[in-house]
């Protein structure tokens, strides 16, 4: 097998290709064109998107060209694939502002320089189709049998399938068949639930050009319990900092389980796979393999300043020392509220640890609720407890979640 290819198995971006001794052998011969996409249906990618965005890195390190495709014109519709409902319908001037945000999150992650990492629009080949001349041309080479027997359409049908979204998948092989003509695109990569729009986009090209292209897609990621990996409790794991900042960032990494560390080291850096299997190997502390992964990765999206940060909040907070927790989410509470003595169910509801005063109160009552007084976390067991304001106050839920307490009186 190519050498990239099997670097690419090796760290777990492999479920699927199209003929994986044809591509290897075209590989061989020199550089491939490839490409990734992702629908710009919300400002902000979410590190379930980034998963082929690091296989892409991979892939032009060894020499090959790749092509980010942003799909400001198939998010007109909305791709059904790995989706129970359909998808919200944005206006086109929402989907050219998210498009125009994501763009520049690939380019810092990916140095966009218009050779060996190109990014286009689909929006540019696709707005202003003629819909007549499109069936035409385009629909009369598929078969609508073979269409729903791939396992996004089928799973689909189940709960609903609206005609509009049945388009996507005509859209997405015309995607192809465009970079095909026009950069000489041999290969498209993504996640395992695109399968079936990337073999139908290879099948199209064949019937059209006569082409030679290519399909190879990875898993999708879970942990190891079985939960879609990279959601928190406060949703997705975004890369906008406005959205998931630096430390909760830097924290969802740091507390994966010790079963998700190693393959997580494997996917999500770029550290060599000998020192990702010497970092985890039996024997080694979990815990430095884990704060490796959570720098690597932060630093790789939000930069290594960042890292540094987030880093110095964490082993401030968890060890309760006088360190630097500039990084820790903090919240400006009014001093007024703390001369009286703060409720202690109304601070973890207003520090934003807790979304209700009940849940606040079943989580002090189950022994969940912690306060720094500086001199490491107490538990609060009691609903009816107050706090008093000091220099240096920290608010723990459970194990992970951290808050830093500021006053309107007290430089932040």
């Amino acid at each position: 097998m190519n050498t990239v290819l099997e670097n690419l198995k090796r760290r777990g971006f492999f479920r699927q290709c199209t003929d994986i001794e044809r591509l290897s052998a075209l590989m061989d011969q020199g550089p491939v064109t490839f490409y990734v996409g992702c629908d710009p249906t919300g400002s902000s990618l979410h590190i379930g998107h980034i998963v082929p965005f690091f296989a892409f890195r991979h892939l032009r390190s060894a020499g090959h060209r790749g092509i980010a495709l942003i799909g400001g014109g198939t998010a007109r519709i909305g791709d059904p694939s790995g989706k129970s409902s359909v998808r919200q319908i944005l206006d086109y001037k929402k989907l050219d502002e998210n498009a125009a945000s994501i763009a520049r999150q690939l380019d810092a992650f990916l140095g966009f320089d218009g050779r060996n990492a190109v990014d286009v629009n689909n929006k540019d080949w696709l707005a202003e189709l003629n819909y007549i001349d499109f069936l035409r041309d385009i629909g009369s080479h598929f078969s609508v049998n073979r269409m729903l027997s791939f396992e996004a359409y089928r799973l689909r049908m189940e709960t609903g399938l609206s005609f509009l979204e049945f388009n996507y998948q005509l859209l997405q092989s015309y995607d192809f068949l465009q970079l095909f003509r026009t950069y000489g695109c041999r290969l498209q990569i993504g996640g395992d639930d695109q399968w079936g729009n990337i073999v139908a986009g290879a099948d199209l090209i064949r019937r059209l050009d006569g082409g030679d292209a290519f399909g190879l897609t990875f898993p999708l990621i879970t942990t190891a319990d079985g939960k879609k990996m990279g959601k928190t409790e406060k949703g997705a794991l975004f890369l906008d900092p406005s959205i998931t900042p630096p430390y909760d960032f830097f924290q969802y990494w740091r507390n994966v389980q010790d079963a998700d560390v190693r393959r997580f080291l494997l996917m999500f850096t770029f550290l060599p796979v000998d020192e990702c299997e010497a970092l985890t190997a039996e024997g080694t502390n979990p815990n430095i393999a884990k704060e490796k992964l959570a720098w690597e990765v932060t630093a790789l999206i939000h930069g290594k300043d960042e890292a540094d940060r987030a880093l110095a909040g964490a082993r401030a907070s968890f060890g309760g020392t006088d360190g630097d927790k500039s990084a820790v989410p903090s919240v400006s509470l009014s001093m007024d509220r703390f001369s009286t003595g703060y409720n202690i169910v109304d601070l973890f509801t207003d520090a934003g640890l807790c979304p209700t005063k009940s849940e606040a109160r079943r989580l002090i009552q189950q022994g969940g609720a912690f306060v720094n007084d500086k001199n490491g976390f107490v538990p609060i067991t009691d609903p009816k407890a107050v706090i008093g304001f000091s220099e240096e106050l920290v608010l723990r839920a459970g194990k992970k979640r951290f808050c830093r307490v500021t006053t309107d009186l007290v430089d932040r």
